[in-house]
């Protein structure tokens, strides 16, 4: 668990602030209170996309990885925020889960794709 705990503390930390900048560039108000309502679906969906890739991959797949550990989190922690989110009468327009599935695919894959890539250079040396 302590190796993986740094991975999904970062995945956690994008989510809110994901969550943070959708709520901030609309003007909502409470502030604490509204980003719990906003980030727990997809908090949600992120566990579950945790719990998704362990079971499938089974230590085969690290967690920093983008394929497939990366492709199963961002897909559960969208898909997963997406139907916790209607469940909850929160909205799902459209154009936002087009947005969502943008920027959480550029949070969750992209840290991802940096690691990598700092990892291959780090071994080159």
């Amino acid at each position: 668990m302590k190796k993986v705990l740094p991975f999904l503390v970062v995945d956690v930390v994008l989510v809110v602030v994901f969550c943070a900048i959708g709520r901030r560039s609309h003007d909502e108000a409470n502030a604490v209170t509204g980003l719990l309502t906003t980030a727990w679906p997809f908090l949600a969906g992120l566990a579950l996309g945790w719990i998704v890739n362990e079971a499938l991959y089974r230590n085969k797949s690290l967690p920093a990885s983008v394929v497939p550990a990366g492709i199963v989190i961002w897909l559960c922690t969208l898909v997963g925020g997406m139907v916790l989110r209607v469940v909850s009468g929160q909205g799902t327009a459209f154009s936002f889960v087009l947005v969502a599935g943008t920027v959480l695919a550029v949070f969750l894959l992209g840290w991802r794709a940096l690691y990598a890539l700092a990892s291959r250079r780090s071994a080159a040396r």
